[in-house]
């Protein structure tokens, strides 16, 4: 496939902003033109989740050496021996199908794949109504404790700081008009 149609679409926001759920949205709604990109985690599958469909579940040594060998677009020590990252290989097999990459990164990593490929990436940051709003959807979730909710709260605190960094910013008040806006971005810069 010719470089010029290797574009790539990065969608972030803070934990609990809803960008799961736009990240959805636009799979079902492109599924001829966007494709998710998968990640790589050093961390056991949660729940359900299966090897090469959610994440490439793979050994802290297997991480270490991919990241020695370059082969991660962007990567991150979420925690000490956590890991995730991008694989180059999982771009490259999502444009080998003629489909875009869809990659649902955390702030950091959305920030450095736009540095890598500045003509050829769109990035949305989802953005939550008001840190007060998040804090009630996280509780609202009824999966964490008080203080991974302050932890998240302060972090995506931090990560709103970040927002001006990114292509376009979308508000995500009401999450089916976040989905259309997100949408409607998507696909005009997929037609340039």
């Amino acid at each position: 496939m010719h470089s010029a149609k290797k574009k790539i679409i990065i969608i972030t926001a803070p934990s609990g902003s809803g960008k799961t759920s736009v990240v959805r949205h636009l799979l079902e709604q492109m599924p001829d033109k966007l494709a998710f990109s998968i990640s790589a985690a050093t961390r056991k599958p949660r729940g359900h989740e299966k090897d090469k469909e959610d994440y490439y579940f793979i050994s802290a040594d297997e991480f270490e050496k991919r990241i020695q060998n370059n082969e991660f677009v962007e990567w991150e020590m979420v925690y000490e021996g956590k890991y995730y990252g991008t694989l180059k290989s999982e771009l490259e097999r999502i444009w080998q199908q003629g489909k875009t990459p869809l990659l649902d990164v955390d702030v950091k990593g959305g920030v450095y794949i736009q540095q890598q490929y500045p003509n050829s990436s769109l990035s949305l940051f989802i953005e939550p109504p008001s840190i007060e709003e998040l804090e009630r959807r996280l509780r609202a979730r009824g999966t964490e404790s008080d203080n991974s909710i302050k932890y998240r709260v302060s972090k995506a605190s931090y990560e709103m700081t970040f927002k001006d960094k990114f292509d376009e910013v979308v508000i995500n008040e009401d999450l089916q008009k976040a989905c259309k806006d997100a949408e409607k971005i998507i696909r005009k810069f997929l037609e340039s």
